[in-house]
Formats: structure tokens, C-alpha cells, sequence
């Protein structure tokens, strides 16, 4: 095992950050093993990451030399303190007006714990004896499906981005809608991301959250806006395709270019970045585009995270359920018959309908106008044998299903009976 350079104290160094100064006068070790921690990933990850990392690590720090101020390094840290400051973080307030977000929470959890089973992997001097932080401390994800545009919104709010004035806003926002890309893909595309193969348009996505390119097909109408916002006086900044009236592109201003179309279009939905990706997916997957194909365009890497989207839309469990709901509302009511009065009478019309049938432990007590593909089926089956124990039986199934001018099951028990060598 390689082994990872542990940290050390130098008192008055000028390598602490402004940000960090207070708590390193109180717990100099512990600073000094975060900050080596901080260079060590920052080999291994992307700088976003690493400036998240920095922060959780600063608010827990800055945490711990308030609750315990005889605390001088991540190995005193144990589960009496994770606990406290659990308590204490999920009690601070979010965004104005708002509690603190359940997301931000886990993600936070999420990191301080890799922190710890990370140095105490690395065999640092100032590592805990053990992970204070256990896997339960980390809140269950939501596996919520993904929530997209329906169809008659996404035709409002394409219609206003049509509208949209400002060219590069609208470039930017069809592109969106029109390829499935990430946020930050969009603002990271460069200046020559259009290509041409075969003869066809495409776009190259660049390396994003999945550490991974890609090309996607254009569409005409995306390659004539390219072609006019490069010919128009911009706004340009070097090396990018889309750039924001400031500089580089960023996600927070295509966030408010989304909103305020969405609020022109009259939808009360809150329309994001994010959101139009999932609508371009849903729309895909509704309109036949096979799984595998949508997930080279949004640049998954397992199929696992496309088929969320073939949950929604699902178009055989929606024809099947359709005729099963066409059948049990014939159960109610037929014809205009919609009312309260028409229902209750016709409930109790199918209740002395339904057919009481017999089986080996009960009966079955479907109504007469469904079928049933399971009716008898052990019975039926290549495995399925009897003998004398289950003479009595059997006749009564036969009796039964003879009154009852079952034909096909009383044939069925008269030849089981036939087997088992008795008919009377």
C-alpha cells in the first residue's frame, strides 16, 4: 500500500488560508490535517469538488472548537461530536425563508464521512481510532422519478423560446431543449464544438460530470442559430461557443433565462436547466427511441439511470391498464349513465352477478365480465397430480362447476376424477 504523506503543524503559516485562520489559532493539528487532506484529493478531483469538500470540512471544524474547545485534532473527534453537530446542522436555516434542504444535508454527511474512512485508511497520526461517522448518518437518497414538462406546456414554453429577442439567450436555451445537454455542458462548450461527419451536423459535448465526451446529432434549426449568433457582434468570449453578456457563460444566469421564458409562456410550473432535460428524455422514450440510444445521447453511463424515464412513460403498461379500466368501468355503468344514482344500482346488479366459484380452499368471487387467465390453473399444469385423498374434492368441483354451466371445468374435474379412477 502506497503510503500518503501525513500532515504536519508548522506555527504561523503562511499556507493557511484567511478563511481557516480562526481555527487554526484554536486547533492548529486539526486545520493542518484537513488542509493536507484538501491537496491530496484536489490531485484526484474535479476543483468544484474539492472547493464543496473545503467548505463541509470548514463548517464542521469551525463547529467542533465552539462545542469542544479542548479539541485539537481529527483523532479526538468522536461520536459524541458527530452527533452534536448532526443536531446542530439540520437545525440551521437554508435559503431565506426556507429550512435546511434534506439534499444539502446528505451531500454534506456524505463527505465529512469519505474525509474520515479516507485518513483512517491512510494510517494518518491524527486519524480516529474509528469512522465516527457511520453509514446511517448519511439520509437514504429518494429515488423520485424524474419530473418533466407535459406535452402541452413543453409546446407554451417552446413557443416562447421562439420568441425570445435576445439571440444568444435563445441559442442557448434550444440547445437545452433540443439536445438533452447538462447545464454545464452548455456553458463548457467550445468554439469549435460543431462538426461535421458523413456529411451531418453534430455537436461535441465536452467532458463533464461523468468524466466523459460525446457527440449529438443537430437539428437544422440549431445549426442555423449557431450560424447567426457567430455572425452576429456577439457577445464572444475566446474559446467558447455561447458566451454570457459578462464573460463565460454560467449556470445561473441560463437558470434565470429559463424562468423568465417559462413565466412568458404562462407556466406555473418551476421550469430549470434540468428540467428540460428530462423532458427531452421523456419525449424521446414517449415517441419510440429505444433506451440504449437515449442514454449515448445524455451521456449515462449505465442504463440503470435512462430507464427512471421508461417508468414514466411506459406506453404498454399504459395500453394495458386502459383495458382493464375499460372493463371495470363497464362494471359501474354503460352509455351516459354517469350519475350518483345510475352507480349504486348497477354495483348491486354486478354484486348479485358475481360468480361464487369454488376452489380447493375458498372461492372465487370475480365478476362474470372479467376474465381470467388463472382460472384452474394448477389444475391445468404439466406438473399438477391428484389421488383418492382428493376424491371429495374434486367431486365437488365437478358438481359445482356442473350447476353453475361451467362446461370447460367440469370437464377438466371429470377427467382428473377419470385419472384417480372414480366418476360417481
Amino acid at each position: 500500500m502506497i503510503a500518503v504523506p501525513a500532515p504536519t503543524v508548522v506555527d504561523d503559516s503562511p499556507e493557511v488560508p484567511d478563511k481557516w485562520i480562526t481555527i487554526h489559532d484554536a486547533a492548529p493539528l486539526l486545520v493542518a490535517t484537513m488542509l493536507a487532506y484538501l491537496a491530496q484529493i484536489t490531485v484526484s478531483m474535479r476543483p468544484a469538488t474539492v472547493r464543496s469538500t473545503e467548505t463541509d470540512l470548514r463548517i464542521l471544524a469551525g463547529f467542533l472548537i465552539d462545542h469542544d474547545p479542548a479539541l485539537s485534532g481529527a483523532a479526538d473527534i468522536d461520536r459524541s461530536h458527530i452527533e452534536a453537530f448532526k443536531l446542530w446542522q439540520h437545525a440551521q436555516p437554508g435559503t431565506p425563508g426556507r429550512p435546511f434542504k434534506e439534499s444539502s444535508f446528505r451531500r454534506r454527511m456524505s463527505i465529512l464521512r469519505m474525509f474520515f474512512i479516507r485518513i483512517v485508511e491512510w494510517d494518518w497520526p491524527d486519524a480516529p481510532a474509528r469512522v465516527p461517522i457511520l453509514f446511517g448518518d448519511v439520509p437514504k437518497r429518494d429515488e423520485s422519478l424524474p419530473k418533466f414538462l407535459d406535452d402541452g406546456d413543453y409546446a407554451k414554453f417552446m413557443r416562447a423560446v421562439a420568441d425570445e429577442p435576445t439571440l444568444f439567450r435563445r441559442l442557448g436555451v434550444e440547445l437545452l431543449a433540443r439536445t438533452g445537454m447538462r447545464v454545464g455542458e452548455l456553458c463548457d462548450l467550445e468554439a469549435d464544438a460543431v462538426t461535421i461527419m458523413n456529411g451531418e451536423p453534430w455537436l461535441r459535448i465536452p467532458v463533464g460530470k461523468l468524466h466523459n465526451d460525446r457527440y449529438v446529432p443537430l437539428q437544422p434549426i440549431l445549426v442555423d442559430l449557431i450560424a447567426k449568433y457567430q455572425a452576429s457582434d456577439g457577445p464572444f468570449t475566446p474559446g467558447r461557443l455561447l458566451s454570457g453578456v459578462e464573460g463565460p457563460l454560467n449556470r445561473d444566469a441560463v437558470d434565470r433565462w429559463i424562468k423568465t421564458i417559462a413565466r412568458r409562456a404562462g407556466i406555473t410550473t418551476n421550469v430549470h436547466p434540468h428540467r428540460l432535460r428530462h423532458t427531452f428524455a421523456t419525449q424521446a422514450i414517449n415517441r419510440g427511441m429505444t433506451i440504449d440510444v437515449i442514454a449515448v445521447l445524455l451521456g449515462h453511463r449505465s442504463l440503470d439511470m435512462t430507464r427512471r424515464y421508461a417508468q414514466i412513460s411506459n406506453q404498454v403498461v399504459a395500453a394495458e391498464y386502459a383495458a382493464v379500466a375499460a372493463k371495470v368501468e363497464a362494471l359501474y355503468t354503460t352509455g351516459d349513465e354517469l350519475d350518483a344514482d345510475a352507480i349504486g344500482p348497477k354495483m348491486r346488479r354486478v354484486r348479485d352477478e358475481v360468480h361464487h366459484r369454488l376452489l380447493g380452499n375458498g372461492w372465487c368471487q370475480r365478476p362474470a365480465q372479467l376474465d381470467c387467465s388463472y382460472e384452474s390453473i394448477c389444475e391445468t399444469c404439466v406438473h399438477f397430480t391428484t389421488d383418492h385423498t382428493f376424491q371429495p374434492v374434486v367431486l365437488r368441483q365437478r358438481d359445482h362447476a356442473t350447476a353453475n354451466n361451467q362446461t370447460q371445468r367440469a370437464e377438466l374435474f371429470t377427467n382428473l376424477l377419470a385419472e384417480i379412477g372414480d366418476t360417481e
